[in-house]
């Protein structure tokens, strides 16, 4: 009975190990294909609550995103293996162009979303939540908006922090649909003009803006390990 018992606990035992492993990013991508860095991503802290919003565009036709967190504060942001699928809700932003996770996290560490698309498993960048230490400033006053044509320029200066890298704009409709979507290194953006865009995920070609209709701006300054340092959002007519 007991040579039963100890077998059962074994068999158990094995189980249990084989979920943990199915759970980290590293089995989730064994014998796929994989492509690395391929998911636009980045994380904030909120304004209002203590949870972490993880920001991702998903692509047209990605299927199954998920999100894991390294296993605690010191993993290797590389390692894969260090990372364990974890379960949040999935929220629509900009009424569905992009989508983030509302996550509670207690420790400062390194994130990765992953998608699937086109049979292959798409891997975004490490990134790094920084919400005790460097928690998301959000501020409006920042923005100075010339807005006396249907084609605006929009100028920002930085906050607290110095080690942005780049900037993610968006112009949305009254809505709340996205517009454009754009990066640029440089804290000025003229819609829709492209000199000084670096990344574009704008649906289409938009025409110019209607004179006296309200728009949004959203502006989302973003470091070198994607932890978002300022967000802005404000109302404008280019009237």
């Amino acid at each position: 009975m007991k040579k039963v018992l100890v077998f059962a606990g074994m068999i158990l035992f094995g189980c249990s190990n084989d979920l943990e492993e199915r759970n980290t990013l590293a089995s989730f991508v064994f014998g796929k294909e994989v492509v690395l860095d391929n998911v636009i991503a980045c994380a904030a802290s909120n304004e209002n609550d203590n949870l972490v919003s993880v920001f991702l565009y998903p692509r047209e036709g990605a299927t199954n995103i998920r999100y894991y967190e390294a296993n605690n504060g010191n993993s290797d942001k590389n390692d894969f293996d260090g990372y364990s699928l974890v379960e949040a809700p999935l929220l629509d932003v900009f009424n569905g162009f992009l989508k983030k996770f509302e996550v509670a996290i207690t420790t400062e560490k390194w994130v990765i979303v992953s998608f699937e698309e086109d049979g292959k498993v798409h891997v975004s960048n490490p990134i790094r939540i920084k919400d005790q230490s460097k928690p998301t400033e959000y501020l409006s006053t920042n923005v100075a908006i010339t807005s006396n044509t249907t084609t605006p320029v929009f100028r920002w200066e930085d906050g607290l922090y110095d080690d942005t890298k780049i900037y993610f704009q968006v112009v949305t409709d009254a809505d709340n649909n996205l517009i454009s979507g754009t990066y640029t290194f440089d804290r000025t953006f003229q819609f829709y003009e492209l000199d000084n865009v670096v990344l574009n995920i704008t649906p289409g070609i938009p025409s110019g803006l209607n004179s006296n209709e309200r728009y949004g701006f959203t502006l989302l300054a973003v470091s070198e390990d994607n932890w978002v340092n300022l967000f802005s959002a404000l109302d404008f007519s280019p009237d």
